[in-house]
């Protein structure tokens, strides 16, 4: 939710970066791709920002290929660095045989999405900041970043209602808006809201004053208190938000990434 207009100046919505050899940034001695096998990469990038670690199976159905196709593509993904691979985390009891893969982006593959720009700027300007104000004078700008972003999420949740479940609901649809790739979800002790895409982790992991920020934003927003789980700007795949459950609630199964 930090204020990628002024910390970002890179547009996050709309197609990926990546429908040429030129945008998508290729490494020296790289292999040359052909420009549908672009085009199917980045439609992969897209999912894996939005959803956060799939396996090949989920990619493969949501992009129509069969399983040799999107293999080829992830194989190429792997081969690149754009993406990683690991055993997928499987609650309560497992059956037999190995557990999926699933698939991550690496921050090689986030910095093709066109994020990440600016932000050496962003981080001298926050040290430069810190030198001269001290650590109140870094927060207080982060909760200024944050303000406009909260005021816009805040007008398009006009019509969500007083429990904090729907909220989070209505509020992932307006990050989603602002391009921050978000969904919400109930779980056994309340709600989760999950962002796939921060467009200053770089920044925010050495100053964690703008992750402060948005938490107390989404607190607000929710109307309850939260509490921030995982960040990626600490190396985490996704931001992740718990929301805990009201007394007297009802918790039924809410998803807004679909």
């Amino acid at each position: 939710m930090k204020n990628a207009a002024a910390l970002s100046r890179t547009p996050v919505t709309g197609p990926v970066a990546g429908g040429s050899r030129a945008r998508r940034g290729v490494r020296p001695g790289e292999r040359e791709t052909a420009p549908a096998d672009l085009s199917t990469r980045d439609r992969v990038t897209q999912l894996l920002l939005e959803r956060g670690p799939t396996t090949a199976a989920q990619l493969g159905t949501a992009l129509g290929l069969s399983p040799a196709a999107i293999r080829r593509h992830l194989d190429a993904m792997l081969a690149d660095g754009d993406v990683v691979a690991r055993d997928q985390t499987v609650r309560g009891s497992r059956g037999r045989g190995r557990p999926a893969k699933v698939f991550a982006l690496t921050e090689a593959g986030r910095g093709r999405c066109g994020t990440h720009h600016y932000d050496n700027m962003a981080t001298a300007a926050l040290r430069w900041i810190a030198r001269t104000g001290g650590t109140e004078a870094v927060a207080a700008f982060a909760a200024e970043q944050v303000s406009a972003l909260e005021t816009r999420c805040r007008a398009a949740m006009e019509d969500a209602g007083d429990a904090p479940l729907a909220r989070a609901e209505a509020l992932a649809g307006a990050l989603t808006a602002e391009g921050y790739a978000a969904n919400a979800s109930t779980i056994a002790s309340g709600g989760q809201l999950c962002q796939h895409h921060c467009p200053v982790a770089h920044v925010a992991a050495e100053f964690p004053q703008l992750c402060e920020a948005e938490t107390e934003v989404i607190s607000r927003l929710v109307g309850t208190h939260v509490q921030r789980l995982a960040t990626i700007a600490h190396g985490d795949g996704v931001c992740t938000t718990h929301i805990p459950a009201q007394s007297g609630s009802t918790v039924t199964t809410v998803r807004t990434d679909r």
